[in-house]
């Protein structure tokens, strides 16, 4: 298998998952939406400091994604790629850092292998086209933990400083979950090894924490100096300590959680999940590798015990994983079971509709079910048509020896990702998100005041173009709502209907 190859593959795979048709679907409520229109307030207020969701102080995150998602903004115009646009260079340089660092210590095959076996896991497809701060973050764990390794390898004083200005910089990303990652998991290595020392001179370096602060402090300082309690309460008691002591949101599960969501994270590559946990000896007498698990372990039991789950916080120590793959998965000979998963994904996905149907079916909900009936209607017959070849394909190259398997899975992976971004997540995207899409642009036409009423969709704002107050309605409103909803108005608030498609309306309150 030639490096040429692999390398070209891994390039194909970046593409595939990131940028192809990146801008097709609208943005998807809630989280996309809440950023986009947060980012478009900062612009409508002349305030790039502090964050607004619909005139509200919005304290989920820190600045950098806003500040890179108006710069996009700026440049381009606000559109569904402009705001995705940062993840998808983030998720590029995520892919490009593991490349990189594999390269350095298991040459160019393995680690094009690795770059192309982390773009098109599931999960990353997801977070590295989503207008979010997830791929953000997640670059810059990564880039903090390969330069934290190449310090404690080398004693290089440049790797520490490096360790420490991506950590800032997550800091800005995301919060305190950036430098607990790369502290925690160093702290577990350098114990392990009986050499704390070496840790504590490396953590606690004046002139490394001085480029920490450096980058990190001034805009918490700033803000705190700004909004006060309020910042303190919202970001770091709600949305940090909160996380971990309670369910946010409803995000709640057991001890088990990660252990499924592992599994669809990873598609299509689940079968080198039990390759790595069959090497666990191997790993444990390599203390690179060992590192690589002790940066995944950690992540995984510490999320564990957090009270709040969401299957993308076990992307925080993935890319060890992702190298581990990389370095064993290289060197299969098996074919047949390694492509199980992959041939489960492409025909999961050809019986997708068919599990659609049954859930519109059996649905009490009159919004999902119109919802549901909307996706449905997008899946023609070139959709079974595709997914019907991949599965044969995939048939075939689980009993064709000659093609190494990890050129197989690269190939078909790059492949899975292409499908979902050309006939699965515009579908999803038009089912859910179209007629909100639609209902703001009329909104934004007949320049209409509007107001939310028990649905929680900022991406109205967005394509509406201003922001949209939630609120019990009032005479005159317009109010923007589901259609199950409308029953719950009062009698004394009789309405005329404006607009009105998959589940959702647009309804004129009588003065």
């Amino acid at each position: 298998m030639s490096e040429r190859g692999t390398r070209w593959l891994a390039v194909l795979a970046v593409v595939a998952s990131f940028y192809w048709m990146l801008g097709a679907a609208p943005l998807f409520d809630v989280d996309e939406g809440a950023f986009s229109q947060a980012t478009l307030e900062m612009f409508e207020r002349g305030d790039f400091l502090s964050t607004y969701l619909n005139g509200e102080p919005r304290y989920d995150k820190p600045i950098l994604v806003y500040w890179l998602q108006a710069a996009a903004v700026a440049l381009i115009g606000p559109s569904e790629w402009a705001f995705r646009l940062p993840s998808a260079l983030c998720a590029t340089l995520w892919a490009w850092f593991t490349y990189l660092f594999a390269r350095r210590h298991y040459g160019s095959a393995r680690a094009a292998f690795a770059a192309a076996l982390l773009a098109t896991s599931l999960g990353v497809f997801i977070i590295g086209r989503a207008a979010t701060a997830d791929a953000l973050l997640n670059m810059l764990i990564a880039a903090s933990m390969f330069a934290a390794w190449q310090h404690l390898s080398t004693g290089r004083r440049a790797w520490l400083y490096a360790t420490h200005a991506a950590i800032g910089l997550g800091v800005l990303a995301k919060g305190p979950i950036a430098i607990l990652v790369p502290f925690a998991s160093t702290l577990l290595y350098c114990w392990l090894r009986r050499d704390l020392r070496t840790w504590a001179r490396a953590v606690f370096d004046w002139r490394a924490l001085i480029v920490l602060v450096a980058i990190a402090v001034p805009w918490y300082a700033a803000i705190l100096a700004k909004e006060g309690r309020g910042f303190v309460e919202g970001f770091l008691l709600k949305h940090n300590i909160g996380r971990f002591s309670g369910p946010v949101s409803g995000h709640g599960g057991s001890l088990l959680y990660y252990f499924p969501a592992l599994a669809l994270l990873s598609l299509p590559f689940t079968a080198l999940l039990v390759l790595v946990a069959m090497r666990i000896r191997a790993i444990w007498r390599d203390e690179l590798q060992t590192y690589l698990l002790i940066w995944f372990a950690f992540v995984f039991v510490f999320f564990s015990f957090s009270g709040t789950k969401l299957p993308h916080y076990l992307l925080y120590g993935y890319t060890g994983f992702v190298i581990l793959m990389a370095v064993y998965g290289y060197e299969l000979r098996a074919v047949f079971w390694p492509l199980a998963p992959v041939l489960a994904l492409f025909a999961g996905l050809l019986a997708l509709p068919h599990a659609l149907s049954y859930a519109a079916a059996h649905t009490g909900d009159v919004f999902y079910r119109e919802v549901l009936g909307a996706a449905l209607g997008r899946f023609e017959t070139g959709y079974f048509v595709f997914y019907g070849m991949m599965c044969a394909i995939t048939l075939y190259a689980m009993l064709e020896r000659v093609t190494p398997v990890p050129r197989k899975l690269m190939a078909l992976g790059a492949a899975a990702m292409l499908s979902l971004a050309t006939l699965v997540v515009p579908a999803a995207g038009f089912a859910q998100q179209s007629s909100i899409k639609e209902a703001a642009l009329l909104c934004r036409e007949r320049h209409l005041d509007v107001v939310m009423w028990r649905l929680n969709a900022p991406s109205f704002s967005v394509y509406r173009g201003a922001p949209t107050p939630a609120r019990e309605p009032r005479p005159g409103d317009v109010v923007l709502t589901k259609a199950s909803r409308l029953g719950e108005l009062p009698p004394s608030l009789p309405y005329d209907l404006i607009y009105s498609k998959r589940g959702i309306v647009l309804a004129k309150i009588r003065a």
